[in-house]
């Protein structure tokens, strides 16, 4: 069942819940209003010239209270939002499973590798505290090397979040080649912003000394750029007020504050996001799948704890999607080394057992299951990926 089912239920529920909480405000605003009237009336019972009965007031209070039926009132939106509730608790028991372990697969894993993961997790979240905590209970001491690397990437990025780009200015100046290998432009951007900042004081000539020191060296590759920047030169002190006022935007910093994180993980064998984040919201989106599958099969009595592969597809979205891969069409296996794709002369691609399978021999032509051209193993190509 889709979210969006729960979502819809939810939603009903809420609009129960606020029909019932305004009716019920009204009909305690309308009793409180009555008994005010009440209590005016009987306290000028102690007034002489205004002989007032005060059992006839309580009398009249009463005939009122009985006439707005308060309970009468509530009754029917109170029923309503009982039954939403109970079909929403219905739904949620019906929906999730709450005992997850039936996901669980029995797995041989590297107790120090995932120790590593979960101390780099913390590390690289800037949680350094709780990353010595970490490895000093799991006693694994020689993981805290993986700290000192993310301690200088932080050092950097609390530096950028005070305007202060000297720290990553240097980093990306003792990293150029490697930069310049990975085909970032990383340094340029670097100076850019702080050529930007120099503008923004007003000092012309030193911003045009910054870039003949700084920017200069990278006009042969990114000359359109540097002359961008040198038309600025024209408005400076006034930048904000000038065609490239868009340059002063904070989006520059945050989105070169992202760059220069990838970039340094990158430096250091490191991934963008988190190994430990990626599985673990990897495994929310899966989780629905593998329950399910978990008691279909324990319905079938099988033991899915055996399979090398799971009988059904795990869609986990673009952001999961870390390098290409084939499924074969005729089989719905994945193509592995031992079963890669093959091209056939048509341009169809199935995995090489489909392929053996449909000629039932080497020199035997066979017909493309998508299309009437007919081929052999011979003129089929392997894929690479």
């Amino acid at each position: 069942m889709e979210l969006s089912t729960i979502k819809d239920a939810f939603d009903r529920v809420a609009k129960k819940q606020r029909v019932s909480f305004s009716k019920t405000q009204e009909a305690i605003d309308q009793i409180v209003r009555e008994f005010e009237q009440a209590l005016v009336k009987m306290s000028s019972v102690y007034d002489p010239s205004l002989p007032i009965d005060q059992k006839a007031i309580l009398t009249e209070l009463n005939n009122k209270l009985n006439e707005i039926g308060p309970l009468n009132q509530l009754e029917g939106s109170q029923k309503e939002l009982n039954v939403a509730l109970s079909k929403y608790a219905k739904l949620l028991d019906k929906s999730f499973n709450p005992d997850i372990s039936k996901a669980y697969r029995t797995v041989d894993f590297d107790t120090h590798t995932v120790n590593q993961i979960i101390a780099c997790h913390f590390y690289r979240l800037g949680h350094f505290d709780l990353g010595d905590c970490f490895i000093y209970e799991a006693k694994e001491p020689e993981i805290a090397n993986l700290k000192s690397p993310f301690l200088e990437m932080y050092k950097i990025l609390e530096a950028m979040s005070s305007r202060n780009l000297e720290p990553a200015l240097n980093w990306a100046s003792s990293n150029h080649a490697i930069l310049i290998q990975n085909g970032s432009s990383l340094e340029l951007k670097l100076h850019r912003l702080q050529f930007v900042e120099i503008l923004k004081s007003g000092s012309r000539s030193d911003a045009l000394k910054y870039a003949r020191t700084y920017l200069a060296p990278f006009a042969p590759l990114h000359l359109a750029e540097i002359q961008k920047l040198m038309a600025c030169l024209l408005w400076a002190g006034r930048l904000d007020s000038s065609p490239y006022s868009e340059l002063l935007s904070p989006i520059h910093w945050e989105k070169l504050s992202e760059e220069v994180t990838e970039q340094f993980c990158s430096l250091i064998g490191q991934s963008r996001e988190s190994p430990l984040s990626v599985a673990i919201s990897a495994g929310v989106q899966g989780l629905p799948t593998l329950l399910k599958l978990a008691s279909v099969m324990a319905a079938k009595k099988q033991d899915w704890q055996a399979m090398k592969q799971l009988p059904v597809p795990v869609d986990l979205g673009k952001e999961f999607q870390f390098h290409s891969i084939f499924v074969c069409p005729v089989s719905r296996d994945q193509g592995s080394d031992e079963n890669p794709p093959m091209l056939m002369p048509c341009g169809h691609v199935l995995c090489k057992q489909s392929i053996v399978k449909l000629s039932k021999s080497s020199t035997r032509t066979f017909k493309c299951p998508y299309c009437p051209l007919e081929a052999t193993v011979a003129q089929c190509r392997q894929l690479h990926f």
